[in-house]
């Protein structure tokens, strides 16, 4: 464990204000600096001390820490792969794979259009009570098929699963812009999803 290299925020591909008016500067430059930078701090803290603890044997102490770096680890996973998920309408926002391109003849195949699978996508968004995400997903050991799955907390996505989407169902995602009706943030911010960053995960991850 005290091999983990520790981790930092990622550099992000727009600025906080081009995913307007869909998602708002503010949320943007308050998500990624305050609460994607607190799962980046609270990780590494977690992994050092985690290794005190093993140099020591303290095997009680060990076992609580590795709940806090499952937690922050998984919030700083997510929250990459939530940022790459997004881009400007100005580039890839909401441009949807096209129907002969790898993923789209999947979701084709599978749900017989873009739009149908955002709509189960969000039905399955409406579900998660309190905090969690949602993902769309596709299954290595399964022909690569897809599926929108959800995970509470912080919980992230692991193997034969792939991640190609990931939306943030937290309060602190949509909050300030959208208050208590998080379902119109849900349908939102398909307009700057980035396919085009899907597309190339299906392809070679």
């Amino acid at each position: 464990m005290s091999n983990i290299v520790k981790i930092e925020l990622p550099k992000l591909d727009w600025g906080f204000d081009e995913l307007e008016p869909y998602i708002s500067k503010e949320i943007n430059e308050i998500h990624y600096k305050k609460h994607h930078q607190t799962y980046v701090t609270s990780f590494n803290a977690a992994v050092d001390d985690l290794a005190k603890a093993n140099s020591v044997g303290d095997v009680k102490r060990a076992i609580q820490l590795q709940e806090n770096v499952k937690f922050h680890g998984g919030g700083h996973t997510n929250h990459v792969l939530f940022w790459k998920s997004l881009s400007p309408v100005q580039k890839f926002g909401g441009k949807v794979p096209a129907k002969d391109s790898p993923l789209g003849k999947q979701i084709i195949e599978q749900y017989g259009s873009v739009e149908r699978l955002v709509e189960i996508t969000n039905a399955k968004l409406a579900t998660i009570q309190g905090s969690g995400w949602a993902f769309i997903v596709y299954n290595k050991e399964n022909g690569n098929k897809l599926d929108v799955v959800t995970r509470p907390n912080q919980d992230t996505i692991l193997e034969p699963l792939v991640p190609l989407v990931a939306i943030d169902a937290w309060e602190h995602a949509y909050y300030l812009q959208y208050q208590n009706v998080k379902v119109d943030y849900f349908k939102a911010i398909w307009n700057v999803i980035n396919w085009n960053e899907a597309e190339k995960r299906y392809i070679t991850e």
